[in-house]
């Protein structure tokens, strides 16, 4: 299936839905989709199971994050402040 540089991999809804939600549709897809680094193992190999649920090709860890990041901005901003608790002790 062809598709257009513009629409990119969302090009596969047609005309359907609208622009600005098959845009909002290809911004998550973009992040979503390629190859995250693991927790555990520090390798490029997570991939998403289901929302929220990923997985390690490498050492076949599994673990919950975001529904379309492994890692969301809040749990960065708990493990930064956990890290600092921890450095004061």
């Amino acid at each position: 299936m062809r598709r257009t540089k513009k629409a990119g991999i969302s090009g596969k809804f047609g005309p359907r839905y609208g622009m600005r939600t098959r845009k909002k549709w290809l911004e998550i897809e973009k992040k979503q989709r390629p190859l995250h680094r693991c927790p555990v193992c520090k390798k490029m190999g997570v991939k998403r199971l289901a929302s929220g649920i990923w997985s390690c090709r490498k050492c076949g860890a599994k673990y919950t994050g975001g529904a379309y990041l492994p890692k969301t901005a809040a749990a960065g901003i708990a493990e930064r402040t956990l890290k600092r608790i921890k450095e004061e002790r």
